[in-house]
């Protein structure tokens, strides 16, 4: 089975960087657009930021300038870097990947199962 396996998350404080990553495993065929959401609590989910297979990104306006995304397709791994966080920031972050699986060929949205981010002021 596919799976996406988050880490790097964390407590930091105000200002302060993480570092997150998601690899994924499994019978895979090919990953599509990669990418990180986040759900704060009594919130819904939201786009933190995607990124295609060739390079292009996508980022939520709220985090724009601060964060990073990039990937490694080699390792069919995604980093997201997070720079002047902020408490806002504070969430569960999610992992997502459109992967097209070995078995039947078919692209199918995969999710991780998720990593606190935590920002003290």
């Amino acid at each position: 089975q596919v799976q996406l396996v988050e880490s790097g998350g964390g407590l930091v404080l105000e200002g302060g960087s993480l570092r997150l990553s998601c690899a994924a495993s499994g019978p895979i065929f090919s990953i599509n657009d990669m990418g990180w959401y986040r759900q704060a609590p009594g919130k819904q989910r939201e786009l933190v930021a995607t990124i295609s297979k060739s390079g292009n990104t996508n980022y939520a306006d709220s985090v724009k300038g601060r964060f990073t995304l990039s990937r490694d397709n080699a390792k069919n791994t995604v980093y997201l870097q997070m720079n002047s966080l902020k408490p806002e920031d504070t969430a569960v972050y999610y992992c997502n990947a459109e992967i097209v699986g070995s078995i039947n060929l078919r692209v199918n949205k995969n999710w991780g199962r998720g990593t606190q981010v935590t920002v003290s002021s």
